[in-house]
C-alpha cells in the first residue's frame, strides 16, 4: 500500500523503469530468436509485479479523490485509517502534529497498518482527522448464540 506522496512518487517513477526494462527484455529475447508464446511465458513474472504496482498507484490514486471503500469488519481498519488520512489530503507530519506525536510514530503505525491499536487510538486518530464513524452490526440468523424466538 503508498501510504505518502513520496511512496506515490517513487511507484510511478518505477513503473517506467519497469516498462522500460521490460521492453528490452522482450527485445533481448526476440534477438535469440525465441517465439512471442516463449518471450510472454519468460516475462510474465515480471509483468506480475508491474500490474500488481500499478494497482497500487491507482489505489492511492483513488484515495486522493476521496473515493474510499466500505468497510466490512476491523481486519481492513488500519488500512483504512491510512486511506483517510491520505482521501483528507493530510500528510504524515500533520497527522502527527494534530495527535501531538513525532511523525515518525505515525510513519511507524501506518507502516505497520494500525496492527493493534485500541479503540481509544482509534478514536483519537479518527478525531484528529474531524471524522466521524457509524457502525451498523448484522447478526445472522443462524448465530451460535442466537436464541430462537417463540412462535406464536
Amino acid at each position: 500500500m503508498i501510504r505518502n506522496e513520496k511512496e506515490y512518487q517513487e511507484a510511478i517513477h518505477r513503473i517506467q523503469d519497469e516498462k522500460n526494462r521490460l521492453e528490452q527484455e522482450r527485445q533481448r529475447l526476440k534477438g535469440q530468436g525465441l517465439p512471442s508464446k516463449e518471450i510472454e511465458r519468460a516475462v510474465n513474472p515480471f509483468l506480475s509485479f508491474h500490474l500488481q504496482l500499478e494497482e497500487e498507484v491507482e489505489a492511492y490514486e483513488r484515495l486522493k479523490r476521496g473515493d474510499l471503500d466500505e468497510i466490512m469488519n476491523l481486519h481492513g481498519f488500519g488500512q483504512t485509517l491510512i486511506g483517510l488520512r491520505i482521501a483528507l489530503g493530510f500528510t504524515q507530519r500533520e497527522l502527527a502534529k494534530k495527535l501531538g506525536v513525532d511523525e515518525s510514530q505515525v510513519s511507524r503505525d501506518e507502516r505497520n497498518e494500525y496492527y493493534g491499536i485500541t479503540t481509544t487510538r482509534a478514536m483519537e486518530i479518527l478525531d484528529a482527522m474531524g471524522v466521524e464513524m457509524t457502525s451498523r452490526f448484522v447478526i445472522p440468523s443462524e448465530s451460535p448464540g442466537k436464541k430462537p424466538r417463540k412462535q406464536a
